[in-house]
């Protein structure tokens, strides 16, 4: 394995990172009485925003999957169709599950869905822009020993580390604490959050604490 891919892959984790705190320091410049909990739906599509734009920049910079067959525009343009197809399936989806996991069904329908979307950012954005609208692909990444290179093993631990911290935020909201970032979603926004920023820091570290022991099948 080359320490300059890992060099890459945590150059990126970097600059994603300050995505994240840029979009609580930024905004407050432009927008007045702007908090991340007071105004906390206005931060998650700012959040879900930056994000977006950050990982799209770098996978066009970095093309950390690069084929070696040429694409045609037609074949890119439905390639980008697909993925903002699967992108709003994801957002559906995770709002489903959000409720059944007991978020208000009726009420609340606006903070649930930015909460999904915020989520489907930090997941399914991210293995779309690896991995592209190919089911079969990411299948094989979330499998027992089917990462192929270390950007999948990277894609595994900022999905799970953002899932487990929302999982991990909802846990504060029962308790009477009344704390105003108990509200809903914010607890579990915030968990998400976190868990993401802790997946984009963890990930290059143990890759490059285990990159004698991983090994790579051809694809």
């Amino acid at each position: 394995m080359k320490d300059t891919e890992i060099k890459r892959l945590l150059c990126a984790h970097i600059v994603c990172v300050f995505s994240i705190i840029l979009t609580t320091v930024v905004p407050p410049l432009f927008l007045e009485n702007f908090s991340v909990l007071g105004t906390h739906l206005i931060w998650l599509c700012i959040c879900s925003i930056c994000v977006t734009t950050v990982n799209i920049i770098l996978y066009i910079i970095l093309k950390p999957n690069p084929s070696s067959k040429r694409i045609s525009f037609a074949h890119k343009v439905t390639k980008f169709l697909k993925c903002c197809v699967f992108f709003f399936i994801s957002c559906i989806l995770f709002h489903g599950i959000i409720v059944l996991y007991g978020a208000p069904l009726i009420e609340s329908v606006l903070e649930t869905f930015l909460f999904a979307i915020l989520l489907s950012t930090f997941t399914t954005l991210h293995c779309l822009c690896m991995l592209g609208p190919n089911i079969q692909a990411w299948i094989r990444v979330f499998s027992k020993n089917g990462a192929m290179s270390i950007w999948d093993n990277s894609l595994q631990i900022t999905t799970m580390c953002s899932i487990v911290g929302a999982w991990l935020g909802a846990f504060p909201i029962p308790l009477d604490w009344d704390r105003p970032w108990q509200i809903w979603p914010i607890s579990c926004s915030l968990g998400a959050t976190f868990g993401y920023v802790a997946g984009l820091i963890i990930a290059p570290l143990w890759i490059y604490w285990n990159r004698k022991q991983l090994t790579y099948k051809s694809r």
